[in-house]
């Protein structure tokens, strides 16, 4: 993958080595419910402002810790310029649609990390907060990815962001509030065919958007690259991940997908480049 081709985000906030802890000390659940109380008084979204706090508590350890990364940082790079690709992508769609994207921040991390959804280690692997809008990725997750899931490729790791990078085109979107009022209300949305994995597979299949529209601005790809993300794809289904771990599938627990469904999802965003034909909530076939 020619990814050197790519524009450079902004956006990446590189705290590795600094997040081991939890950032800022992080709010106690008294803090919490103070926040929730005051917000609610105000008339504010809680979330919003929760989100507001653990963003501020971010950038003040970032800022106020010790270790500049180094400027010939490759892994840096190659994330700023996937990041600043979908920017460059999702800009253009959704002006296309008279709306206004907003650009995610991405916070590499290493060890753990807080964030407006809660303290993470890297073993839960990259993940989105719509509680502060970014995606948070610990470079480990693509060793991994190559020595435990034989996943490997550049194009499989840009394949990843852009996933976590479709997560949040959802929120902007109003379909992450959607399935969480669903999930609030009482309503199962594990399972196959839940809402969980619907909205997995229609981050996939934004993610093959994404690279739809990144290959023809730059005609990037080599042979063997879109392989490579399939097979990441494919990986990471929840029936090819529970045979691995339990030795059975079991669909009731599924909240991503099979391997089938993703590898098709994504197919249908790189084919077509239209984000019409990612709606998962309405297929009747997943």
């Amino acid at each position: 993958m020619r990814w050197q081709r790519g524009r450079r985000s902004d956006n990446v906030v590189d705290a590795r080595g600094r997040t081991g802890r939890r950032v800022g000390g992080g709010l106690s659940l008294g803090g919490v419910a103070l926040v929730v109380i005051v917000s609610l008084m105000m008339g504010q979204d809680p979330l919003q402002i929760l989100g507001q706090i653990a963003g501020q508590a971010t950038q003040s350890q970032v800022g106020s810790s010790g270790g500049v990364p180094a400027a010939n940082d490759q892994q840096r790079d190659f994330v700023r310029a996937i990041l600043g690709d979908t920017e460059d992508t999702w800009r253009e769609l959704f002006q296309r649609a008279g709306q206004q994207y907003r650009d995610p921040q991405l916070v590499l991390f290493s060890g753990g990390v807080n964030s407006a959804c809660g303290f993470a280690s890297s073993a839960v692997g990259p993940f989105y907060c719509p509680g502060d809008q970014r995606v948070y990725l610990d470079m480990t997750f693509f060793r991994e990815m190559e020595q435990r899931f034989a996943a490997a490729g550049d194009f499989a790791q840009a394949y990843v962001i852009a996933h976590e990078v479709g997560h949040h085109v959802q929120t902007l979107l109003g379909v992450s509030a959607r399935v969480h009022a669903a999930r609030q209300r009482g309503e199962r949305v594990e399972g196959d065919g839940g809402l969980l994995v619907r909205q997995e597979l229609q981050a996939d299949c934004l993610a093959g958007v994404w690279a739809h529209h990144a290959q023809r601005r730059h005609d990037w790809l080599e042979p063997g690259d879109l392989e490579e993300a399939l097979n990441a794809a494919s990986a990471i289904g929840d029936d090819r991940l529970q045979q691995r771990t339990q030795g059975q599938v079991v669909p009731d627990a599924f909240t991503h997908g099979t391997s089938e469904q993703r590898v098709r999802w994504f197919s249908t965003g790189f084919e077509t480049g239209q984000p019409g034909r990612c709606d998962t909530f309405k297929a009747a076939r997943l």
